[in-house]
């Protein structure tokens, strides 16, 4: 492992693309340390805070903004939007294209087509800013966040939403030079730079709070549960994110003159998780809605009626962590797994290309009846990467309230932000292990270079 590092700066091509974007990362962090002018920093921290902790729609809403803008709206920087404008307009085109014939039309028309694409997803992530920015500069300024003076005046509204979309651009921009001249993708490492940062805090805070001796701290039993479980959920993510379920395809034999050319067996990888984090995703933005709906509902009942308790009751149980908002998230993701692969798997179309190609499934005749067998088996895998989504999902919060634990620390062992931590790292792991072995280095898994064992899904050499 150390050699596999040592040898990652022997490459001066290799190393200047970690070196890149090491840099535009550690530019990330500075600016995540800029304030945005007129608010009160201090009201906002302990106010977001205390939020997040009770749960809630408001809570539940902060705790995925904060996964995507790295902590950033705790303090109300000009990187507080982060790349969630972006991520969302991402996935609303990629949804379009499903649905709308001009847009795979221009998909289909290669590097122009998808060039003018990003052209139309940059434009809408700047009109998503200006709606993300207004809606939060609103929300602080209904708890009193903003100084009275500043929030008087109409150029400082302006002013607040332009840096709050200057800095969504400028973030966008990053990723796509690291993109470019870096290594791996970029928005994804600015989001991973974002949920790393919070790992001292929360080291922090279980050392200030572990004390066998007294109550009302952690005992052995919280810090060995803590450990063991970031292990094994760390470890079932990566396993959740490699998995995948070879379909054996057989290529047809082409006689041409006196050579036969063809008939290698291959395997055609389906992925366990097709869908990555995007059910997750799906499933906390929608379950903020219930919370906001049942108080606005609540509210309109006189105070102490029947029907009043009711929805008020049912605010409660759609909390963060409480049994029916589990049950509700878990409905969901299994809903969006299976949404996810309807848009973007097309069995049909990869029957047909297996068909073009001269290849089929052995004991399957091409066609409609290749397709057909394609998709009942990502029907099961899906069950089963949608199952362990699930537990992932839930696993923060149910540990949370069974250990007494700050979400903040709990977080790290499941949910969102893990998936995309592992998934990102892997990701980077396999570009970095495709360079070495194509300069005739030795990978990060050891061996003679060229003959150690591969990572799965490692780029061919």
């Amino acid at each position: 492992m150390l050699q596999a590092f040592i040898n990652v700066f022997r490459i001066p091509e290799l190393r200047n693309k970690i070196l890149f974007t090491l840099g535009m990362l550690a530019v990330f962090r500075l600016g995540h340390w800029i304030p945005l002018p007129g608010i009160n920093q201090a009201q906002m921290t302990e106010a977001l805070q205390t939020a997040q902790q009770e749960g809630g729609a408001v809570g539940n809403t902060l705790t995925t903004l904060a996964i995507f803008s790295g902590g950033a709206f705790s303090h109300s920087t000009i990187f507080g939007l982060g790349v969630m404008p972006y991520i969302t307009a991402s996935i609303i085109f990629q949804l379009l294209m499903t649905v709308s014939p001009r847009l795979k039309k221009l998909q289909e028309e290669g590097p122009t087509g998808r060039q003018k694409i990003q052209e139309w997803q940059r434009y809408a992530t700047i009109g998503l800013c200006i709606v993300q920015g207004l809606g939060w500069l609103k929300f602080a300024e209904a708890r009193g966040l903003i100084y009275a003076q500043w929030a008087a005046s109409p150029m400082w509204w302006v002013m607040a939403v332009t840096a709050l979309t200057a800095g969504t651009v400028f973030l966008m921009w990053c990723g796509e030079q690291i993109d470019k001249y870096g290594i791996g993708n970029g928005v994804s490492m600015i989001i991973m730079a974002g949920i790393v940062s919070a790992i001292p805090s929360s080291v922090a805070w279980v050392y200030n709070n572990f004390d066998p001796a007294a109550d009302d701290k952690m005992g052995w039993l919280g810090l060995m549960s803590i450990v063991g479980g970031f292990v094994l959920v760390v470890g079932g993510s990566v396993l959740l994110t490699i998995a995948q379920r070879r379909i054996p395809v057989q290529q047809a034999k082409h006689t041409r003159g006196r050579k036969v050319f063809g008939g290698q067996r291959s395997f055609l990888p389906l992925r366990l998780n097709h869908s990555g984090v995007m059910p997750v995703v799906f499933a906390s933005s929608l379950m903020i809605f219930p919370g906001v709906l049942f108080t606005s509902i609540a509210s309109a009942f006189e105070q102490g009626s029947g029907a009043q308790n009711f929805f008020s009751w049912l605010h409660d149980q759609f909390a963060n962590g409480e049994y029916l908002f589990i049950v509700c998230e878990v409905m969901l993701i299994y809903f969006f797994s299976y949404f996810w692969i309807t848009v973007q798997f097309n069995p049909e179309e990869l029957a047909k290309q297996l068909r073009d190609q001269g290849s089929f499934i052995p004991g399957l005749r091409p066609g409609p009846r290749t397709a057909d067998y394609l998709e009942a088996v990502m029907e099961r895998i899906t069950y089963v990467g949608a199952t362990f989504l699930a537990v992932i999902a839930v696993l923060p919060m149910v540990a949370s309230n069974a250990l007494r634990i700050d979400f903040a620390v709990t977080q790290f062992l499941g949910g969102t932000g893990l998936l995309i931590v592992v998934q990102v790292v892997l990701d980077f792991i396999q570009r970095v292990e495709a360079n070495l072995v194509m300069r005739n280095y030795a990978g990060f898994l050891g061996g003679e270079s060229g003959k150690g064992p591969r990572i799965q899904g490692r780029l061919p050499t």
